[in-house]
C-alpha cells in the first residue's frame, strides 16, 4: 500500500468511525445514555486502529528501501533465474546484473536482455 493510499485510507477510516459515532449518539436512549468508558474505549480502539496502519505503511516502506538497497548489491554479480525460452517453456538462465530498475516501488534487475524480479532470483554467485 502506498503512502497517499494509506493516508486516503486513514482519512476514510476516520470519517466512518465518526458518522457511526454520531450515528450512535443521535439514536441513543435518552434514559439510558452511553457510558463515557464505552465512548473512550472506541475512540481507543480506533486510535490504536490508526496506529497500526501507520506501522503497516512504514514497514511497507522500510521493505521497500532494503529491497533497493539489496538489488543494488547485486550489481556485477552473476544470478541464475527462471526465465521463458522462445519456444513458451521455462528454462533456468543465467546472468550478470547490469543495471536495477525502480519502477513504482518494484525493484526489477536487468540481467542481459531479460528483466527480472528479486522473487525470481534462484542463486547469487560472485
Amino acid at each position: 500500500m502506498s503512502e497517499t493510499n494509506a493516508v486516503s485510507s486513514a482519512s476514510a477510516l476516520q470519517m466512518d468511525f465518526m458518522k457511526l459515532l454520531v450515528t450512535q449518539l443521535q439514536n441513543q436512549n435518552p434514559l439510558e445514555p452511553m457510558d463515557n468508558k464505552d465512548m473512550a474505549a472506541q475512540l481507543a480502539q480506533f486510535s490504536q486502529l490508526q496506529q497500526l496502519e501507520n506501522m503497516n505503511s512504514s514497514f511497507g516502506d522500510v521493505l521497500k528501501a532494503v529491497q533497493q538497497d539489496y538489488a543494488g548489491s547485486l550489481i556485477g554479480k552473476d544470478v541464475s533465474f527462471v526465465g521463458t525460452a522462445s519456444d513458451g517453456t521455462l528454462e533456468t538462465r543465467t546472468g550478470q546484473v547490469e543495471e536495477v530498475v525502480l519502477d513504482d516501488g518494484e525493484v526489477t534487475l536487468l540481467v542481459g536482455d531479460d528483466q527480472v524480479g528479486l522473487k525470481d532470483v534462484l542463486s547469487i554467485r560472485d
